[in-house]
């Protein structure tokens, strides 16, 4: 007995046959975890929230500051000397704060840490000494597509060979604006004028320092008055070397009173100074050398690195 088939049958099976055909080549779309943080706001996801995330007024939500150059150990793979210098990364530009004082250890750390040259926008430098700014050169011949900012004190020759270089020059005096989220204090002090970088997180204000020579306190206090913010992080050189007991506890208790939350003190701070602040600040002390990586995201910082 033969089985009939309508033509209607046969179109109902030639459509399904068709989407089936399609299924097994295209497969089923379902959004990832990363696809979902894409499409929509991170922290919203994170805490089930509808409130703008921090891309909304300006400031990023993922921040990564790296020590790439000190004379505190922390990463054993790179090379210590006195000096400072870090990278930031994750505002609309990269920046390198500071270069040490020694360009090819400055470049050799880099290449190890695999930061490239050519992923600077930005240069700045704190102040005309040659623990912070004796790597420049180096740097400038390896990279000069960059623009750099340079206390308006610096000394004319400096000034020079970073437009030689190829590289823009920007001369502070007053507080600016670097790019979003990145500011200068301006050139601050008397006898040695310094210059020091804050960075607009997501958790507050992210100070970092060169020297700190016209004074740590003062510097915290220009940076929350000249963005109107809590400072989450000081980072830097306290220059607190050499410095009574007594005075770093006042230092270290008026720094607490200015609501600073967290501190990573290195460079010039002295091991004096690092072992009050850790006693002090507890958890909220980072231990920072070179190789320091230091990640402000929407919920926590972390620490990482080798040691």
């Amino acid at each position: 007995m033969g089985v009939r088939i309508s033509g209607r049958s046969l179109t109902i099976l030639g459509m399904l046959l068709v989407l089936v055909i399609l299924t097994l080549i295209f497969g089923t779309h379902t959004p990832g975890r990363r696809e979902q943080h894409l499409d929509g706001d991170q922290n919203a996801l994170q805490n089930g929230s509808d409130q703008p995330g921090p891309e909304a007024d300006g400031r990023m939500g993922n921040l990564t500051i790296t020590v790439v150059y000190d004379n505190n150990e922390f990463d054993r793979r790179l090379q210590t000397a006195w000096g400072f210098s870090c990278l930031v990364e994750g505002l609309e530009k990269t920046i390198l704060f500071d270069t040490g004082g020694d360009g090819s250890m400055l470049l050799s750390n880099m290449r190890i840490l695999e930061i490239q040259p050519s992923d600077i926008d930005v240069l700045v430098i704190s102040h005309a000494h040659s623990d912070h700014a004796g790597g420049m050169s180096d740097l400038l011949r390896a990279h000069g597509n960059l623009t750099a900012y340079l206390p308006a004190s610096f000394p004319e020759s400096l000034k020079d060979s970073v437009t030689g270089s190829g590289a823009a020059l920007i001369e502070v005096t007053d507080p600016l604006e670097i790019c979003s989220g990145a500011h200068t204090t301006g050139e601050l002090g008397v006898s040695t004028k310094e210059q020091s970088l804050v960075i607009d997180s997501t958790r507050g204000l992210v100070v970092i320092t060169g020297c700190a020579h016209p004074g740590i306190l003062h510097i915290v206090q220009q940076a929350k008055q000249q963005l109107q913010g809590r400072v989450h992080l000081v980072l830097g050189g306290f220059h607190l070397s050499g410095q009574g007991s007594s005075k770093i506890e006042g230092i270290a208790r008026d720094m607490r009173r200015e609501g600073v939350e967290k501190v990573a003190p290195c460079h010039c701070s002295g091991d004096g100074a690092r072992e009050i602040l850790e006693d002090m600040y507890g958890s909220d002390f980072i231990p920072a050398g070179v190789g320091t990586k230091i990640e402000l995201a929407a919920n926590a910082d972390c620490n990482e690195g080798s040691d």
